[in-house]
């Protein structure tokens, strides 16, 4: 047994040391054929298998021109000898474009550390801002109280801080509590007039029915909006939580109860809800529910508070050299661009140029080559209508709701009723200036409509321009504010004071279908006059009925002397 053991001992050992020698053979076998068969070192190699052959429209190596795009496909060429041969000409443009890229890369590389640092700032002064809010509400609610804490919080440790976090949590709930003691929710306030009232907007599961609608919307639609979808839903499952919660608590207290609230509620059994918003202390809402039996009701009155303003942004805003480019696609309509120029003289805008189209008028494709015919970089364009009014602000309004990048500016413009209806006839009409009156029966918010619009030159072409396919009028618009909706960037879609649609007579031509031709019709009349204007036209035989009416029960009755 011991001589067994000692010889597979001796085995092993011998079989070890094999394996290492074959090892250390194999790696010497290897070096040496590293060493012979690799080439020797040079300053004149090639660099094509480390680096991309340069194209003819490489930015970096116009001094080749065409002779490095002949080289590359093999043909001959002065130019093509180096290109191909990789000569110090070659290397020396390579190593430039490697520097260029490195160049890039330090300076993205800066601007994102200065990013990084501006929002580290605003952060900052978020929490300080916050921090100061509390503060405040603290002093002012808790009074006494605030002592007491302050002591506290002297002492320091890990206990110091916990208290104060929770007190700064019960100056929140106070604040939000105060909010509804403020809001008109179990009891009225005395108003002015019949002006100042709140309307409520009713709502049930599929629709919601509102009173401010504009041209858009409708006295009973669907919530399209996802922010107002969201709310409600919201509402309406902490309605759902808050009953199925009661019931069950109420369950559990007894037998006699329990077949009193043994009701599931469902959405099923929501019958319709009111809402309101006070835009400075909340939104009300009241919904109400299917009870037990058919003549009984369950309602619940919930209050989404709103919280102390918050400092966002502080900045300054310099508009000085921020040009604007404006594009108007024209076609005919030469009495209109009169009035245009005169309009575009006031607000000193000196030169323009003039793009000339032979082909079929499309007017996004005008616009579209208006926006890229500007060579001089990044610029911002407003894309603009010939029947279009603008005042000096409105420009200010367009370049500071624009950034690239960040946001496109979509305004509703103020679009003019027929001024002869509003002044009664053609003799009574004032000059365009002061018919520039934003009133009800002088025209209304176009918000439906999205040509008027400003955005930077390097957005509109990321984006991908207009659909130039689109002939005529209308569409192209629309297009490319659905593309922006679809994007990253901010759309700021709001009321403008300073930009008008002057009146002009719309045309609806006979060859329409009956469906086209009456649409045609009542965009027409809704740009004509206001509600009553048209009623009052309507009924103008009748009003002047009546008024010879009157004028002969004049005259029949004698005068009293």
């Amino acid at each position: 047994m011991l001589y067994s053991a000692m010889l597979r001992r001796g085995l092993l050992a011998w079989v070890s040391r094999v394996g290492g020698m074959l090892v250390i053979l194999c790696c010497s076998l290897s070096l040496l054929y590293v060493m012979t068969c690799s080439p020797p070192h040079s300053d004149d190699l090639p660099l094509s298998h480390a680096l991309p052959r340069a194209g003819p429209n490489h930015p970096s190596l116009g001094d080749s021109g065409p002779g490095i795009g002949a080289g590359a496909g093999g043909t001959g060429g002065a130019g093509a000898g180096p290109a191909q041969s990789g000569g110090s000409p070659g290397v020396q443009s390579y190593q430039v474009l490697l520097q260029e890229r490195e160049e890039q890369h330090r300076l993205h590389i800066s601007s994102l550390k200065k990013e990084i640092a501006q929002l580290k700032e605003a952060l900052q002064e978020r929490s300080q801002q916050l921090k100061g809010v509390q503060e405040s509400l603290k002093r002012g609610a808790r009074g006494p109280a605030e002592g007491r804490e302050a002591g506290a919080g002297s002492q320091g440790g890990g206990l110091g801080e916990a208290q104060g976090a929770k007190g700064q949590q019960t100056d929140l709930q106070e604040f939000l509590r105060s909010q509804l003691s403020k809001a008109e929710v179990t009891t009225g306030i005395r108003l002015p007039s019949e002006y100042a009232v709140v309307p409520f907007e009713s709502f049930t599961l599929q629709r919601l029915y509102q009173l401010e609608m504009g041209l858009t919307r409708h006295p009973e639609e669907k919530p399209v909006r996802k922010d107002k979808r969201e709310e409600l839903g919201e509402v309406l499952e902490m309605a759902l939580h808050s009953l199925n919660t009661l019931s069950s608590q109420q369950d559990s207290r007894g037998a006699a109860e329990k077949t009193q609230t043994s009701k599931v509620y469902a959405p099923s059994d929501f019958i319709e809800g009111i809402t309101r918003t006070e835009k400075d202390k909340g939104t009300l809402y009241e919904l109400t529910f299917r009870g037990e039996s058919s003549n009984e009701f369950r309602r619940l009155v919930l209050f989404r508070p709103f919280g102390p303003l918050m400092k966002v942004k502080n900045e300054r805003v310099d508009t000085a050299n921020v040009p604007i480019n404006i594009i108007v696609p024209l076609s005919r309509r030469t009495d209109k661009f009169k009035q245009f120029m005169q309009n575009f003289r006031e607000v000193n805008f000196k030169n323009y140029t003039l793009l000339q189209l032979d082909e079929e008028f499309s007017r996004g494709r005008g616009l579209d080559i208006g926006a890229r015919a500007w060579k001089g970089g990044n610029v911002l364009l407003f894309f603009c209508d010939v029947d279009i009014y603008f005042t000096a602000d409105f420009l200010n309004s367009c370049r500071l709701n624009t950034q690239p990048g960040k946001k496109v500016f979509y305004p509703v413009l103020f679009s003019q009723y027929n001024p002869t209806l509003i002044y009664g006839s053609p003799e009574h009409i004032p000059p365009v200036e002061q018919q520039l009156v934003i009133k009800k029966d002088t025209g209304f918010w176009r918000d439906f409509g999205f040509g008027m619009t400003c955005q930077y030159s390097s957005d509109f072409i990321n984006i991908g321009g207009f659909d130039i396919d689109i002939k005529g009028w209308g569409g192209e618009d629309v297009h490319l504010y659905r593309k922006y909706l679809h994007s990253n960037l901010l759309v700021v879609r709001a009321p403008s004071r300073g930009l008008f649609h002057l009146w002009h007579e719309k045309h609806c031509a006979d060859e329409l279908p009956p469906d086209q031709y009456r649409m045609c019709m009542q965009s027409k009349a809704m740009n004509e006059a206001s509600h009553g204007q048209l009623g009052m036209l309507f009924f103008r035989h009748e009003i002047e009925s009546h008024l010879r009416r009157q004028k002969q029960q004049q005259n029949s009755n004698p005068k009293k002397t």
